[in-house]
């Protein structure tokens, strides 16, 4: 007589069971889940849990599962900027963290550039789009400083398991067709409220087709639809992103297990890869998305190529492929902040930098710059088109500025016009 075998389990419950110790998880239940990563930056972290900490008398329960990277208030313009990192940089040195990423790039790309982040891991992050940890199949989602305070000091916090909708995508991109795309189409299709803070999970041969950092796009994003965690299947592309990281073979040995069991209870849509087209989300929300045709023509000021979500490798590619031999148009500024140093080394040992600022670019920092609505920001009365995640009014700056969200092939063809451009006319 055979054992009745455990019924199947979506790839959220699964990291979510193993989080919590136990063999399944039920969605709707509550569960304690042990963190196996807590990431934080100069704007969420010290400054906000250093005088908690105080306050309690308080330790951090395991600085080896801490991250910390200073990206928002950087390069320092004014006190209030050299204040918080002053007090950043104080802090990881008072406490001895082993994991510091001072100025180099932004927390969400330079976190798995570095390693940290692996396929069956449960992850908290100190900001908003720390859902990009789901593209190798780990569970990471955004807490606030309290909730960052409880996992800080115990290394644990509660969740309550999520339902998982399915987003499977079929069929193959066309050229100049990216994930950004996929993402506004979603988004503009369920609202910023329709992944209903429960686990996207992106699957399909259209995301498996995706490499790596296009994948932290989708994840990214899905902060964007309203979910609570962004994950994909982690694969071959996956284990061959975290060996060139560092990660050793011995973490990845159980990688193929992180997956949606067939059958298992899930809530799917379906889309069709091939059908889609350039995305362009209008003023003031990523949810006004629609094809590129409905806004093509609409002149620009700024083109603005940065952010976790636009400015990786990656997409510093796509922006040259549209621009080589090429210069912007006449009165609009490129505006192009690479999402680390990582990345802007490597863009600069292809020439692919170099193509950006022979077509005009202007070179920013590392940092989230722009899209945090810090330092050298959109002006008054501009209309821009961004490869950023959000729109809202005034991120960018002015609440006068007029932001278009768009991929990074979009943004470059739409600068080498001067109006906002479907860049596969300027592909073909």
């Amino acid at each position: 007589m055979s054992l009745p075998s455990s019924p199947p389990s979506t790839l959220a419950q699964k990291l979510v069971a193993r989080a919590s110790g136990r063999d399944r998880v039920t969605p709707g239940e509550i569960v304690n889940c042990r963190v196996d990563l807590a990431m934080f930056h100069d704007s969420s972290g010290p400054r906000r849990l250093k005088p908690m900490l105080e306050e309690l008398g308080a330790q951090i329960w395991d600085k080896r599962r801490v991250v910390l990277v200073m990206d928002h208030y950087l390069p320092e313009r004014d006190d209030e900027s050299r204040r918080i990192v002053r007090i950043a940089r104080d802090w990881a040195r008072e406490q001895d963290l082993p994991h510091v990423y001072d100025g180099q790039g932004i927390c969400h790309v330079v976190v798995p550039q570095h390693g940290h982040i692996r396929p069956g891991m449960f992850c908290v992050g100190g900001d908003s789009h720390s859902p990009t940890g789901g593209a190798f199949g780990a569970y990471m989602f955004g807490i606030g400083s309290t909730e960052m305070l409880g996992v800080v000091v115990t290394g644990e916090i509660w969740l309550r398991v999520p339902h998982t909708l399915q987003m499977h995508w079929s069929g193959q991109l066309a050229a100049g067709v990216t994930a950004k795309d996929m993402m506004l189409h979603m988004i503009g299709r369920f609202g910023m409220n329709g992944g209903q803070y429960q686990a996207v999970e992106f699957a399909g041969p259209a995301v498996q087709a995706l490499g790596m950092q296009e994948r932290m796009t989708l994840s990214n994003m899905s902060a964007e639809l309203g979910a609570q965690a962004g994950l994909i299947a982690p694969d071959a592309t996956t284990r061959d992103w975290l060996r060139a990281a560092g990660v050793p073979d011995a973490d990845l040995q159980e990688l193929e297990s992180w997956r949606t069991d067939e059958g298992a209870d899930l809530t799917r849509h379906s889309f069709d890869a091939a059908t889609l087209t350039p995305q362009v989300a209008a003023p003031h929300s990523p949810a006004n998305a629609a094809p590129v045709a409905q806004h093509a023509g609409q002149g620009i000021d700024v083109a603005y190529i940065g952010a976790c979500t636009g400015a990786k490798l990656d997409d510093l590619r796509a922006a040259a492929t549209v621009l080589r031999g090429q210069r912007v148009a006449p009165g609009v500024r490129l505006m192009v902040a690479p999402a680390s140093q990582r990345d802007q080394a490597a863009a600069q040992a292809e020439g692919v930098l170099q193509v950006l600022q022979d077509a005009g670019a202007e070179l920013f920092p590392t940092t989230c710059g722009a899209c945090a609505g810090y330092g050298d920001t959109v002006g008054d009365a501009t209309n821009v088109i961004s490869s950023t995640a959000r729109n809202f009014k005034g991120r960018m700056g002015s609440p006068t500025a007029q932001v278009y969200l768009a991929s990074p092939y979009t943004v470059a063809a739409s600068a080498l016009r001067g109006f906002i451009t479907d860049p596969r006319e300027v592909l073909a």
